[in-house]
């Protein structure tokens, strides 16, 4: 296959974690960056020699040469982008959430389906190491049947109050605690475990202002803690804490409690949210959690100082292979959908106060 050309659309997350991979991996090259400040695009164009830079969208997507679009803009934008470029018959990276809706997210799937492009959605710990060998032996049966599910997912990110007020702080921008980690939370319990039942939410924002870029204190109306319980679809209770505002916070556990034994999955590390994951594993009748080295065939490939790096690419990698051979792409935008239903779910919870059934 030929170099698949590539449009940057999103130059934060985007330029930190896309570009790096887009220019390493073998087979794929930025060829225009968008960004709705043009002089900025045309000054990261120029520093990453890119040949082509825009603020209008439309006139990226008709350049011949892209082929496809990353796209790591604000949620609040995926939508209107995702299916700009859709129409054009250019194949995407979405990052997730997909959109602001479960019912935007399916025109999304509806119509690339129609119009025959490849969406891959980045859900990157399917690709971490200690994630790919726990789900192995799950299916492998190892905790035996699951008597309960806790989730822990405790980050300081933004529990500094003075934390600059940005589209993060704003509902209506897509931000909040529940699409920027619960949306992966959703993905990982559905792809571990299996569908989810029912579920009740209850969403806080514990830092209800913060200042603006001149200083200027600005309401927060998105949510930073979320307390989900999810019945999943055997029966088995989920728990999950999800905080971006906890200081110190313990980091991102998952424990799996079966009747055979218990899985721990953990990771401490506040600076790097995929680098430090180990895997403990209990037995009924012993005191100490056993370590579990990953083997050499859950590892991936290539390693980069930045976390993130690493399974960006292996996603990167399966995307372009999808492509190439027309098979479909998971994680996908049929992930995606179902990411964004869980999420719609939630809300709907939070705001009734009662348990909701998946549509």
């Amino acid at each position: 296959m030929a170099s698949l050309g590539v449009a940057l659309v999103g130059t934060g997350f985007g330029q930190k974690v896309h570009l790096p991979a887009l220019r390493i991996h073998p087979q794929t090259e930025v060829v225009a960056i968008y960004h709705r400040d043009r002089l900025k695009a045309q000054q990261l164009a120029s520093q990453h020699h890119v040949p082509h830079a825009s603020d209008n969208l439309a006139s990226l997507l008709a350049l011949p040469e892209v082929q496809a679009v990353a796209i790591s803009t604000p949620p609040f934008l995926h939508y209107s982008m995702a299916h700009q470029a859709i129409t054009a018959g250019k194949h995407i990276l979405l990052e997730k959430p997909v959109t602001m809706t479960y019912t935007e997210a399916v025109v999304l799937r509806d119509l690339s389906v129609k119009q025959g492009v490849t969406i891959a959605v980045d859900f990157e710990f399917r690709y971490v190491p200690q994630w790919r060998y726990l789900h192995h032996l799950l299916r492998q049966g190892m905790v035996g049947s699951y008597r309960t599910i806790e989730i822990q997912w405790l980050m300081q990110g933004r529990a500094d109050p003075q934390r600059v007020w940005n589209w993060y702080s704003q509902k209506s921008h897509g931000g909040g605690a529940l699409g920027a980690l619960g949306s992966h939370t959703f993905d990982y319990v559905t792809w571990l475990f299996g569908n989810v039942a029912r579920l009740t939410a209850h969403l806080s924002t514990r830092i209800g202002q913060r200042p603006d870029v001149e200083g200027l204190m600005q309401p927060v109306d998105a949510d930073d803690t979320c307390h989900l319980i999810m019945e999943l679809a055997d029966g088995t209770p989920c728990s999950a804490v999800i905080s971006t505002v906890t200081h110190r916070g313990r980091g991102h556990w998952l424990s799996i409690y079966g009747d055979r034994g218990t899985l721990i999955l953990g990771n401490a590390n506040q600076a790097d949210y995929v680098h430090g994951f180990d895997i403990h594993w209990g037995e009924p009748n012993r005191q100490e959690l056993e370590l579990l080295p990953v083997p050499p065939e859950f590892q991936l490939s290539q390693t980069f100082s930045d976390g993130r790096l690493a399974p960006f690419y292996a996603l990167l990698d399966d995307f372009v292979g999808a492509i190439t051979t027309q098979i479909p792409m998971v994680p996908g935008i049929g992930e995606g959908v179902n990411s964004q239903r869980l999420m719609d779910c939630a809300r709907r919870s939070h705001e009734t106060g009662h348990w909701v059934e998946p549509l």
